[in-house]
């Protein structure tokens, strides 16, 4: 009995790209199709404008060959792209420093003490 099953989300690398599709290794026996029309609702001319070789995302199984350990896949209706770590950006300091904050806090507090007056 396989682990991969019709409709679960798994992890896998971009193998190869052709103009019909993506094609994703999942493990050492397991390959699988991203075919074009899988790839997006919109057009899609161009595929690595979604995928490219060696990156990993996710994909939804579609259908399961056991025979072949060959699996159709989708990203169409999933978020595929596994998060990347957000980059620190160094604070840059304008001119006005804090007065803008000591100009507008009072604006704000009296703004969220009608909004919570109006419950």
């Amino acid at each position: 009995m396989s682990k991969y099953k019709k409709g679960k989300i798994v992890k896998g690398v971009v193998s190869g790209i052709e103009t019909y599709g993506a094609f994703v290794t999942l493990d050492e026996f397991y390959t699988g199709l991203i075919h074009i029309s899988e790839i997006s609702h919109e057009f899609v001319k161009n595929i690595t404008d979604y995928v490219n070789i060696g990156e990993t995302i996710f994909t939804e199984i579609l259908e399961v060959d056991e025979e072949s350990c060959h699996l159709k896949l989708s990203i169409k209706n999933i978020e595929y792209k596994l998060h990347k770590p957000h980059t620190k950006k160094k604070i840059k300091e304008t001119s006005l420093g804090f007065k803008t904050l000591a100009y507008k806090l009072p604006k704000w507090i009296d703004y969220s003490i009608e909004k919570i007056n109006k419950k």
